[in-house]
C-alpha cells in the first residue's frame, strides 16, 4: 500500500504499472489510482469532488487504457469538476451521442412523411450518402467542425453547385436537430455559409410559353396528332384547366362531380399543400365523357396511360408536346392563360391567380381573404375556353 504524503502528481512510473504489485490502491495525482485486485487484474479509478460530494470515475483497466492515457482523463474529468460541472453526466452524454450518419437517418425518416414522394425523400438521403458520409459519417455529430463541413463542400462547390448547396442545407438540418437534442451549441453548415464563394445563379430560364392568339391553332392540331387518345385528351384539359401536368395526370373519377361540374383536387396531390376546386366548363365535360371510354382497369384514373394500369407519365405529354410544329413548353401554358387573362379580361388578379392555384404569400391577407372566388373562376374558365376553342 502507497503511504500517504503530500500531494504529488505522477507519483506513479510506466515500470511500477507494468509489474505485479501486490492488491491495493496506488495513487498517482489529480485523484487517480490504480487499483490492483487479488486476482491480479488492475483498472484506473479517480476520486474527484462533484458539486460537494466524493465520487469515484472508472476510467477503465490497465490492459486498455495506458499511465499516459489515464492521466489525460483524470485531468479533463478534475477540470471539469473544478469547473462546477459533472464529469459523470458528460460521460454518459458523450456516450449516447449519435454518429453524423446515424442522425442524418434520424432526421430522414421524422422527414418523410412531409415530402410529396418517395423520390424526394431518397435524393435527400442520397446526396448525404454520397458527399457526407464517406468523411463525417462516423464521426459523433458533437464533434465535427467547420473545417470538417468545409471539407465535404469545397471539393464540389463551383463544379456541382446546385448539388453542394443542397448537401450543405441537408447538413445544416441534421446539426439542427443536433442542437435541439443538447448535442451541440452551434450549427457549422450554417456557419461555412459566407466563407464560401458567391456562385452567380444566371440567368433564369422560363418556360416557353404560347402567344394566346395561337392556341385555338395548336389545339386544332393537336386533336389530328396521332397519339394514344387519352394523351391527347389529357394535354387539351390541361391548357383548359391551367393546371400542372401532375395534378392532370393524377386525376381521379373520385375526385370528380359530373352533375355539379366541380373537380375536387385535394391538398395532398396540389404543389401549394392547399385543396383546390376546378369549375368544369362545357368542353371539360366532354373531355371527361370521352375519357371514359378508357377507363382504367380499376377505375380509378381518369387519364391512365395505355397499359391501362399506371398513369400517364410527364414524358408521354412531353412527347405529343414535341410532335406539333410549336416549340413550347407543356407548363408554359399556365403563362400563355396568365398573360391572356391580363391583356383580354377585367378580373381582378386574386381571381386569376385563384384559377392557377397560386396561395396569397401575405399572411395577413390570406388569413382575412378564404373565398377561393369560385363563382368568378367558373366565368373566367368559361371565357378562357371560348378563347381557346376559337
Amino acid at each position: 500500500m502507497q503511504k500517504k504524503g503530500p500531494h504529488q502528481e505522477k507519483r506513479l512510473s510506466p515500470a511500477f504499472v507494468s509489474s505485479n504489485p501486490p492488491p491495493g490502491k496506488y495513487g498517482d495525482g489529480n485523484g487517480l489510482m490504480l487499483v490492483v485486485e487479488p486476482s491480479g487484474s488492475k483498472r484506473w479509478v479517480q476520486r474527484v469532488v462533484i458539486n460537494g460530494k466524493r465520487r469515484d470515475i472508472g476510467h477503465g483497466s490497465l490492459q486498455l487504457v495506458s499511465l499516459k492515457e489515464a492521466r489525460e482523463k483524470a485531468f479533463a474529468a478534475r477540470k471539469v469538476a473544478r469547473e462546477g460541472g459533472d464529469p459523470l453526466s458528460e460521460r454518459r452524454r458523450d456516450q449516447g451521442i449519435a454518429t453524423f450518419e446515424q442522425l442524418a437517418k434520424k432526421v430522414h425518416q421524422l422527414k418523410l412523411p412531409t415530402w410529396k414522394n418517395a423520390k424526394h425523400g431518397a435524393q435527400w438521403l442520397n446526396t448525404l450518402q454520397t458527399y457526407a458520409f464517406p468523411k463525417l459519417g462516423d464521426r459523433k455529430v458533437s464533434d465535427i467542425t467547420k473545417s470538417d463541413v468545409l471539407s465535404v463542400l469545397e471539393p464540389i462547390w463551383t463544379t456541382k453547385h446546385e448539388t453542394a448547396s443542397r448537401v450543405r442545407q441537408r447538413m445544416g438540418e441534421v446539426f439542427n436537430r443536433a442542437i435541439a437534442e443538447d448535442w451541440r451549441h452551434d450549427n457549422p453548415a450554417e456557419a461555412v455559409k459566407a466563407t464560401l464563394p458567391r456562385i452567380g445563379r444566371g440567368r433564369v430560364n422560363h418556360y416557353k410559353a404560347l402567344d394566346y392568339n395561337l392556341v385555338s391553332q395548336f389545339i386544332v392540331e393537336l386533336r389530328q396528332r396521332q397519339a394514344w387518345p387519352v394523351t391527347k385528351l389529357a394535354y387539351e384539359f390541361l391548357i383548359l384547366t391551367a393546371l400542372r401536368t401532375g395534378e392532370i395526370r393524377g386525376a381521379l373519377w373520385s375526385e370528380v362531380d359530373l352533375e355539379g361540374a366541380e373537380w375536387f383536387i385535394p391538398r395532398e396531390r396540389m404543389k401549394a399543400k392547399a385543396d383546390h376546386r376546378v369549375p368544369l366548363t362545357p368542353r371539360m365535360l366532354e373531355i371527361l365523357t370521352a375519357a371514359k371510354d378508357y377507363a382504367a382497369d380499376d377505375g380509378t384514373l381518369v387519364f391512365p396511360s395505355q397499359r391501362g394500369d399506371r398513369m400517364l407519365s410527364d414524358n408521354t405529354i412531353r412527347k405529343l408536346n414535341q410532335a406539333t410544329a410549336y416549340d413550347i413548353d407543356v407548363h408554359g401554358f399556365r403563362s400563355t392563360f396568365r398573360t391572356w387573362a391580363q391583356d383580354q379580361t377585367d378580373y381582378a388578379r386574386e381571381v386569376v391567380e385563384a384559377a392557377l392555384s397560386h396561395q396569397e404569400r401575405d399572411a395577413v391577407v390570406a388569413a382575412y381573404a378564404r373565398s377561393d372566388l369560385f363563382a368568378k373562376r367558373r366565368k373566367l374558365m368559361e371565357q378562357w375556353e371560348a378563347w381557346c376553342l376559337g
